[in-house]
C-alpha cells in the first residue's frame, strides 16, 4: 500500500520550450505545466513523453525533482526543445509574458529557462531549437530570444565554429525582397548534446 501511495504522490511535469513569433515560448496545459502522475512501472522519462507529442521534442532531460505548493508528494520536471520548424499545436506563451500559473509551476519555467541559457553557453544544445538548415542570421535571431538579449551575428558564427558546432551545408539561400547577396546556409555538426566548452559564456553585446 505504501509503495501504491507513493507513485500516485509522483507527479511529472514538463517545460517544453519553442522559439515562435513572440519570443521563447512555454507550451501550457490549463494554467499549469503539462504533466500527470507517474504511472505504476512506469518511468520517469517515459511519462514526460507521454504528456506531450514526444515526435516534436527534439531534445528531453530531465531538469529537477521538487515539492510543489500545496502538493502531495514529489514533482520531477523534464526540460523538452523544439525546433522552430516544427508545427505544433497548443497553448504556447511567451515566456517572458507568463499567465497565473498553478502553484510552483513558475518556478519550474524559470529553472528550465535557466537550464537552456546556461546550455546554450557551453553546449551545442542549439542544434534542439534550430531547424535542420539555416542562415547565420536565423540562428543569431533564435539565440537572441532564447538567451533574452542581443546576440552578435558575427560572434556567433565565429565561436560556434571554432568550436566545431557548426558546419557549412555548400547550399545558399537567395535574396529576399530587399536584395542582397545570397546567405550561406549552416548546420549543426551533431544532432545529439555535446559538452562543447565547459567554460563557454555567451555575453550579451558590450559586456
Amino acid at each position: 500500500m505504501a509503495d501504491s501511495t507513493t507513485r500516485r504522490r509522483h507527479a511529472v511535469l514538463d517545460v517544453v520550450l519553442q522559439v515562435r513569433d513572440e519570443g521563447l515560448a512555454a507550451l501550457l496545459s490549463s494554467g499549469a505545466l503539462p504533466g500527470g502522475e507517474l504511472g505504476p512501472g512506469e518511468t520517469l522519462e517515459a511519462s514526460a513523453r507521454r504528456h506531450v507529442d514526444a515526435r516534436a521534442l527534439r531534445h528531453l532531460e530531465q531538469l529537477e525533482t521538487r515539492s510543489l505548493p500545496r502538493a502531495s508528494g514529489l514533482a520531477t520536471a523534464y526540460l523538452g526543445l523544439v525546433p522552430t520548424d516544427v508545427e505544433t499545436d497548443g497553448d504556447w506563451h511567451a515566456v517572458a509574458r507568463l499567465p497565473p500559473l498553478a502553484p510552483g509551476h513558475r518556478e519550474v519555467v524559470l529553472a528550465g529557462l535557466a537550464r537552456l541559457r546556461a546550455k546554450l553557453s557551453y553546449t551545442n544544445v542549439g542544434f534542439a531549437l534550430a531547424p535542420e538548415r539555416f542562415t547565420i542570421s536565423e540562428l543569431r535571431a533564435i539565440y537572441a530570444a532564447a538567451l533574452g538579449h542581443d546576440v552578435s551575428a558575427t560572434n556567433l558564427q565565429r565561436v560556434l565554429v571554432r568550436r566545431g558546432v557548426l558546419e557549412p551545408t555548400g547550399e545558399h539561400r537567395g535574396p529576399g525582397r530587399a536584395g542582397g547577396r545570397p546567405a550561406a546556409l549552416f548546420r549543426f555538426s551533431s544532432q545529439k548534446l555535446e559538452i562543447t566548452d565547459q567554460f563557454g559564456f555567451l555575453r550579451p553585446p558590450g559586456v
